[in-house]
């Protein structure tokens, strides 16, 4: 797989299929690579953020705005089953890497396009990130408190869905290739039914819900909730007496009942008005203010420990050292340590999350963290036939 792909909705894309064991080379540009590599960069010149996105593959560099870099690209295509990219649309097409010189070197090559709105329709030259497809799709509208501006998730949510996307559009793509020539012997796929159009903010507007049938049909304008969830309750978060907060998901009816009691409130077990979910949600500020109460008495283990002998989903606000020491995670070797280098420091064991979904009870192991720049430049040359003299030419000048 060639991925061209830059930041984390692409990257995200080839991250999922390098775990579960396709051979990724990533191309990046000579020198700077992909900005990933300095975002939130803590030391060295390789930030933790890339080692994750882009683990497990393989990074060559090439300048493809270059007739070496085009060639080079279009070498690696013909033995590819998928070319991953999210450039500004049109991009590809300017560097001479457009549909027909790819279809022309690898006539069964899926090529999976993620951009801000699409390769179509009037918005597709806009440039634009997750933050704004995010806004754009509808999502952004339903995050945060109500009365003020909304907020944004502390991770790159819109990329990371768009990745999934992108992901699940390649395999679709490269089953119904194979499936098709089977069922139908045709030699090859069209190109249009190999291409895999994602664009962000369709990714967000797919996560919505019901946001738009409920506005279609009933004239619903949904409205942002904070740490509840429109519609449902109680379903909150809550400050304990040690200052941590824990999530209580008591909105089902039966659980309801076991959980009032628990915190000792069986008048609002045993109220008329909120033995359904529609009563309840009326009553939302009156039950939040008791559950409050009850969770700043006491601290959040004390708390807890109370709502699992009750049988109520509830759990801790986990930070990363929290994470990191998590029993359950840990059963299914969802934290892994891998060996990293950053540059300043040498190797040291750094804890990365594992690959999901999960086969055979445990994660699959990660092969290698994000690798450095141009790290396997040279292999990947030489499988493509380089003499050892092209290929150190190729790189001193590429350095």
């Amino acid at each position: 797989m060639v991925e061209l792909g830059n930041y984390i909705a692409a990257p995200t894309t080839g991250r999922l299929l390098a775990d579960f064991g396709a051979d990724v080379v990533k191309v990046e540009r000579p020198r700077t690579g992909d900005e990933l590599r300095r975002w939130r960069l803590r030391s060295g010149t390789t930030s933790m953020l890339h080692r994750t996105i882009n683990r497990s593959k393989r990074s060559i560099v090439a300048d493809l705005r270059s007739d070496e870099g085009r060639d080079l690209v279009l070498d690696l295509v013909r033995r590819s089953d998928v070319l991953l990219e999210n450039f500004r649309p049109g991009t590809l097409e300017r560097w001479g890497l457009d549909a027909a010189a790819l279809d022309a070197e690898n006539p069964d090559l899926v090529v999976v396009r993620i951009s801000a709105f699409g390769q179509t329709g009037p918005l597709a030259p806009r440039p634009g990130f997750a933050a704004v497809a995010e806004a754009a799709g509808g999502f952004r509208e339903l995050v945060g408190e109500p009365g003020r501006a909304p907020s944004r998730t502390g991770v790159s949510i819109g990329d990371t869905i768009a990745g999934l996307y992108g992901a699940f559009g390649a395999v679709m793509g490269l089953l119904e290739r194979e499936t098709t020539r089977a069922a139908r012997g045709e030699a090859h796929l069209a190109l249009d039914r190999r291409t895999i159009d994602v664009a962000l903010n369709e990714a967000m507007l797919s996560v919505t819900e019901s946001l738009v049938p409920e506005w279609s049909a009933y004239g619903v304008r949904r409205e942002r909730t904070g740490g509840r969830m429109e519609g449902i309750a109680p379903s909150n978060a809550y400050l304990c007496a040690d200052g941590r907060s824990i999530v209580v998901a008591g909105n089902g009816d039966g659980i309801y009942q076991r959980y009032m009691r628990a915190i000792g409130r069986p008048d609002l077990a045993d109220d008329p008005a909120l033995q359904t979910n529609d009563g309840r949600w009326a009553a939302r500020d009156a039950l939040d203010e008791a559950i409050g109460e009850w969770a700043a008495a006491r601290t959040s283990r004390e708390a807890l420990a109370t709502l699992d002998a009750a049988d109520v989903p509830s759990g801790p606000i986990a930070t990363a050292e929290d994470l990191c020491g998590d029993e359950q995670l840990a059963a299914r070797d969802m934290i892994q340590h891998l060996d990293v280098d950053d540059g300043e420091r040498a190797l040291f064991a750094t804890a990365f999350p594992g690959v999901v979904p999960v086969l055979g009870g445990r994660s699959l192991p990660i092969r290698h963290a994000g690798p450095d720049l141009g790290a396997h430049t040279g292999e990947v040359l030489r499988e493509l036939g380089w003499s050892d003299a092209r290929v150190a030419d190729y790189e001193e000048r590429m350095r």
